[in-house]
């Protein structure tokens, strides 16, 4: 029986046809691009203080001296979170008493800010915490705002596939995308914090349905060698150009209501994409819907300009019944469960620092707009790195390379000097870069160590790891309110320790696909593994003969 990319083999790799799904699949990832790191943005938390009522009949010299000073990374500044108790200001400035010369402020009584809190409108207008008052007290709701939002990736993850495979692959990536949109323009219409939280946790499980679905579509159509060039360069390079538009628009928008306004802007423009992307073949023929996956082979084969052979017909016998695993099969054995744990902490912990970086970049000294661009650039020159990296090098030791690089100086930045601002975030952006290398290289390596019959699943299992990784992300990001390297410091411990474990996992490169767990085992690193296996699997088998047994 052939398969199908020998069916459609006349086509070519690279005709009008592929270049024209290869890049409007990846241009419709750009949205993702910028919602997936909008946070930084929308939940951005500006320099605040108590606020003093305009009524409150107090001197110039005592309304200065109304904010306690506290030690923050080394320096007195003004408390976020206290005032001095107001009635006592007001006696003090009614009695004409002057702050440090008749009044020691230390043994002045003090309270929170009941009357709110005054926000510094640079470089933020407004954002969700200063329209909710998201601080100290409440505080905790930043980060867990982050987090819901990739609770909600963490759901898409789970139904996104399951979806496409019901509905097809064309519908979905269209109704997802409908949901990213329609639910961040909805976001704008929030009169709570709670209502905004919801609406975003929807918004990012379309968001992710959205990205995976685009992925599988991109790999169901194109051909075996443009296939993973669509994977490892064009969607997460359009991926990273949507994360580079996210702080232009937000420099010039710096209203949260008016940003999300305009993030919805290309979103909607993605609707044309409907007359122009087609259903996937492959999807069409699983279903049994031979002549709507011929009509789109044959309009394929009219754009790239080449004769439809008469095999196609034969594309019946394609659909063939597959055998399918449960989720224990990725813990059959002692090794396949050891690779599995160890697949799953590695997703996670690179996870960790991927997002852990990218929500920081607001934190980092200098211009909030431009550490977040320069943070999306950086990506760019990873992706390219790792695609080469995947081509001429073992995937452990490229993975593990770029994990301890990132990993490596992100622990630095904390013996740099409190003066050099620069050469901390130039640390950081390193840092970035090696990571997001060590990111892009997870989903081939992953697929590469599992046998056919449960490849999506354990690539699907590793993917939910990572997302609960993005979860935890935000809470790395909110210790830097308390001490501003430890985000490093942990982020960065780690990010070299999966490294450190990644050099124990097989080794994939230059070995053919397993197609069953006997061949999983053959890959190297379980040769050793395999052998022992078969010595038991003979003593059993001996046992059985002289028993007189005969095995199920």
């Amino acid at each position: 029986m052939r398969d199908y990319d020998e069916l459609i083999a006349f086509l070519g790799e690279w005709g009008p046809f592929q270049r024209l799904i290869f890049f409007l699949l990846s241009a419709s990832i750009i949205p993702n691009g910028f919602n997936g790191m909008s946070a930084v943005f929308l939940a951005g938390t500006p320099e605040h203080r108590c606020r003093v009522p305009a009524g409150a009949n107090l001197s110039a010299e005592w309304l200065n001296a109304s904010i306690p000073l506290e030690e923050h990374d080394g320096r007195q500044v003004p408390s976020r979170c206290r005032r001095y108790r107001l009635e006592a200001l007001v006696n003090f400035s009614a009695l004409d008493l002057r702050p440090g010369r008749d009044v020691n402020l230390s043994q002045v009584e003090q309270e929170k800010c009941l009357d709110g809190w005054e926000y510094s409108r640079d470089p933020f207008l407004s954002t969700v915490v200063t329209e909710w008052d998201l601080v100290c007290d409440d505080d905790w709701k930043t980060p867990l705002t982050t987090s819901l939002f990739f609770v909600g990736v963490l759901l898409g993850s789970f139904i996104s596939g399951q979806l496409s495979d019901r509905f097809g692959r064309k519908a979905i990536l269209f109704a997802t995308m409908g949901v990213q949109t329609g639910f961040s323009f909805l976001q704008i219409f929030s009169t709570s914090w709670e209502m905004f939280t919801v609406l975003f946790l929807i918004v990012g499980m379309g968001q992710i349905s959205n990205y995976v679905v685009a992925f599988i579509l991109g790999t169901e159509i194109l051909g075996k060698s443009v296939r993973i060039i669509f994977s490892t360069l064009g969607v997460c390079i359009f991926f990273a150009i949507g994360y580079m538009l996210l702080p232009l628009f937000a420099y010039f928008i710096r209203d949260w209501r008016m940003l999300l306004l305009a993030l919805t802007v290309p979103g909607v423009c993605c609707i044309p994409l409907w007359w122009i992307i087609p259903e996937s073949p492959r999807w069409l023929i699983s279903q049994g819907r031979f002549q709507e996956a011929e009509r789109i082979i044959q309009r394929a084969a009219k754009m790239n300009g080449v004769t439809v052979p008469e095999a196609l017909g034969e594309m019946q016998d394609l659909n063939a019944s597959q055998e399918h695993a449960i989720l224990l099969d990725l813990f059959r054995t002692q090794n396949i469960a050891v690779i599995t744990v160890m697949s799953l902490l590695l997703w996670m912990f690179t996870s960790i620092g991927y997002f852990g970086l990218s929500l920081n970049t607001s934190n980092l000294h200098g211009n909030a707009y431009l550490n977040c661009f320069l943070s999306a650039v950086i990506e760019v020159p990873a992706y390219v790195i790792a695609w080469l990296l995947l081509r001429t090098l073992p995937r452990r030791y490229s993975i593990s390379g770029t994990l301890f690089l990132g990993g490596g100086v992100i622990l630095f930045i904390q013996l740099v000097p409190p003066d050099l601002h620069l050469l901390s975030v130039i640390l950081a952006m390193l840092g970035k870069f090696g990571v997001t290398a060590a990111f892009s290289m997870l989903y081939v390596y992953t697929a590469e160590l599992y046998p056919t019959i449960v490849r999506n699943m354990a690539v699907g299992a590793t993917s939910m790891s990572s997302r609960v990784g993005s979860i935890i992300a935000p809470y790395f990001v909110y210790l830097g309110a308390y001490d501003r390297y430890l985000p490093y410091i942990l982020m960065g411990s780690l990010t070299v320790l999966i490294g450190i474990l990644t050099l124990f996992l097989p080794e994939s490169y230059g070995n053919p696909l397993p197609e069953t767990f006997q061949e999983m085992l053959r890959i190297k690193g379980f040769r050793k593994r395999k052998l022992t296996t078969e010595i038991d699997h003979s003593k059993k088998n001996e046992l059985n003969d002289k028993n007189l047994i005969t095995p199920l």
